[in-house]
C-alpha cells in the first residue's frame, strides 16, 4: 500500500500582472480532484490573492477569487496565511476572505479553512511536506 503524499502550494506572487495565481488555482483543485493531500500557502505579496471584495474592472481581467471559496468543498481545508506577510503589507485577517469547510467528522460543522502562522510554524509546516510547488 502506497502511502499518501503531502503536497504544498505555495503562494508568493500577487494575484493579477501574471498567470502564476490563477495556475496555482487550478492544479490546486485539480490536485484536491484526484484526492491528494493538498495544502496552500500564502506569503510575501501572494497573500494579496486572499484579499476580499476585488475588483479586477479597472485592469481589465477576470476576478478569480470567488473560486477560493470553493476549496473546503474539494476537501483543501489546509490553508496557510504567514503572519508576518500580513503585517509587513499592513494587513490582517480580517482584510482576507473568510474561507471555510464542513467537518464531516464533527456533524459536518462548518470550520475555518484559514491557519494564520509565524513564519517560524510555517517553516516546520514546509519541512513535513513530501512535494512544495513554489508559485
Amino acid at each position: 500500500m502506497s502511502q499518501v503524499k503531502k503536497f504544498m502550494y505555495v503562494n508568493r506572487r500577487p494575484p493579477y500582472g501574471t498567470i502564476y495565481a490563477w495556475e496555482s488555482l487550478e492544479v490546486v483543485l485539480i490536485g484536491a480532484a484526484f484526492e491528494q493531500d493538498v495544502s496552500l500557502a500564502f506569503v510575501d505579496d501572494g497573500v494579496f490573492q486572499l484579499i476580499k471584495g476585488q475588483d479586477t474592472s479597472g485592469i481589465g481581467m477576470k476576478n478569480f477569487s470567488p473560486t477560493y471559496a470553493a476549496l473546503g468543498d474539494y476537501d483543501v481545508t489546509k490553508i496557510y496565511v504567514e503572519k508576518e506577510s500580513l503585517d509587513e503589507r499592513g494587513l490582517s485577517l480580517d482584510d482576507l476572505q473568510h474561507l471555510t469547510y464542513e467537518d464531516e467528522d464533527e456533524d459536518w460543522a462548518e470550520k475555518d479553512s484559514i491557519q494564520l502562522v509565524s513564519r517560524a510554524e510555517l517553516a516546520t509546516i514546509f519541512a513535513g511536506q513530501d512535494v512544495l510547488f513554489n508559485f
